[in-house]
């Protein structure tokens, strides 16, 4: 049975706020990078191999930095706590980078602007890094109350999510005409927009939220040049312990799957309303699928994440987890009926259903691997490394984005699919609506397995809270 959140342990509104503001820019900018790339090939000349090297490096490139990132954040010492100085000044770099990134001219050749493209790429990561990784270690400290962490997620990812209301309107804005002479004026313009806002949304979190206070912390590592042979020794035993801990390592599977089961087929629901509800006609295709994607967005937060916020408080954290899943395989399942040529209208029917997938995963999550955060300070001591499984965390989750992108590709590879074709086959439309069903569905059944089992419940939660404040006090 859930206990009432004491008066200490709640979150403000204004930090709640502040915190949310940062999570709306961790959607934006890759929201914004996964739009404006698509014209790396159409406006600034690349080609598709090109393309894929810019998508691929830096990925593995952020894979690296973040754990790194995490493990600097985790024990740094300063007046103004281990995690605000960084998301202050990463969001200035994030922000002014971004800008940059997408000032290339279309009249320079390909090749300049491929080298421009990486070069300014990784410069970018490295803000965004920053940036993003002591904003997710900040948001698993700022309170230890079981349920008020899960109220703390729901609003941030409530807020984070108006960038995917806003983000798919950036497709009939770019090469409208009305707005923009050329499309390439449009993505420096948008990008310059995006930047600015993000610039003065990113460093909220900075100026007013607050983690727990670190004065007293023991065990700190000693961040120096010298010391720097001894830090990557550490960094390795902190992700060690981290693939120790079970519960975590669960998070992650269950996370993989159901995030990436959705990626895979991410792109077949828009393809899906051009040639199979359209006939491939992109006139008469116009903004449905903005519309598509920016109502499931808007249900997940003012819906959704608010229906989660109330089970998981109610019945835990991981029955809220399975649960939310099963709705969402339900209506993945609907998508087969309603998705028709003679009614598109329907094609919204099961959006409600399909948005408890998503709109409930970094919800529970991320307040889930908050309690996990404690479980490791109990077995291993200080210092706490939310910045360690933060980092670790959505390294799984770019991991798997990219290996989705590949598998999503691959499958529309073996279907038949020719995008270049106004047209599609009968057979291909079928295995396309057949694919965009059976992997989200098969990779969510597979997430609640997973699981199935997890151990922190309320109730160990709050033992492993009382242990430490008996052994190192109230942070």
């Amino acid at each position: 049975m859930s206990t009432q959140t004491l008066a200490k342990d709640k979150v403000p509104l204004g930090q709640k706020a502040a915190f949310g503001a940062g999570h709306l820019v961790l959607n934006l900018l890759p929201g914004a990078l996964g739009v404006f790339m698509f014209f790396l090939l159409t406006v600034f000349g690349m080609d598709p191999f090109q393309a894929g090297i810019l998508g691929g490096l830096p990925r593995i490139f952020d894979a690296i930095t973040d754990p790194v990132m995490g493990f600097i954040s985790d024990n740094t010492s300063s007046k103004y706590g281990r995690r605000r100085p960084y998301i202050f000044v990463g969001a200035i770099l994030s922000a002014i980078f971004f800008i940059l990134l997408w000032q290339m001219d279309e009249t320079n050749s390909p090749s300049f602007n491929f080298w421009y493209f990486l070069i300014f790429s990784l410069i970018f990561l490295v803000g965004n890094t920053m940036f993003a990784t002591p904003l997710v270690g900040l948001g698993f400290e700022m309170t230890t109350d079981y349920n008020e962490r899960t109220k703390l997620m729901a609003f941030s990812q409530t807020v984070g999510l108006i960038a995917w209301v806003i983000v798919p309107w950036f497709w009939p804005m770019i090469p409208n005409v009305d707005l923009f002479d050329s499309q390439a004026i449009g993505i420096r313009t948008l990008a310059l927009y995006v930047g600015i806002g993000c610039l003065i949304l990113g460093i909220l979190p900075a100026i007013f939220c607050r983690g727990i206070d670190t004065g007293n912390m023991e065990d700190r590592k000693k961040l120096t040049l010298k010391s720097i042979f001894s830090n990557l020794k550490d960094l390795v035993a902190s992700i060690g312990d981290a693939i120790k801990n079970k519960p975590f390592m669960k998070l992650c599977g269950a996370t993989f799957l159901v995030f990436n089961g959705f990626q895979i087929v991410a792109s077949f629901s828009f393809f899906i309303i051009v040639f199979y509800l359209f006939n491939g006609d992109y006139g008469a295709t116009g903004t449905w699928p903005a519309w598509f994607s920016s109502i499931s967005a808007v249900i997940s937060a003012i819906v959704v994440i608010p229906i989660v916020s109330w089970m998981a408080t109610k019945w835990g954290k991981k029955n809220a987890f399975i649960v939310a899943t099963a709705l969402s395989i339900v209506g993945y399942a609907l998508k087969w009926w309603t998705f028709t040529p003679d009614n598109p209208w329907l094609m919204f029917l099961p959006i409600p259903l399909i948005s408890f997938g998503l709109g409930s995963l970094f919800t529970l999550m991320m307040s889930m691997t908050a309690d996990v955060c404690d479980l490791d300070e109990l077995k291993n001591g200080m210092p706490r490394k939310e910045g360690t499984f933060g980092a670790l965390y959505w390294w799984v989750v770019k991991l798997g984005q990219g290996l989705a992108l590949v598998f999503g590709g691959l499958v529309l590879q073996l279907i038949g699919f020719d995008g270049g074709q106004a047209m599609q086959t009968e057979e291909t439309l079928v295995s396309l609506r057949i694919a965009d069903i059976v992997f989200p569905v098969v990779t969510a059944g597979l997430a609640i397995l997973v699981m199935w089992k997890y151990s922190l419940s309320e109730e160990r939660a709050k033992e492993i809270k009382e242990k430490l404040e008996a052994r190192r006090g109230k942070l």
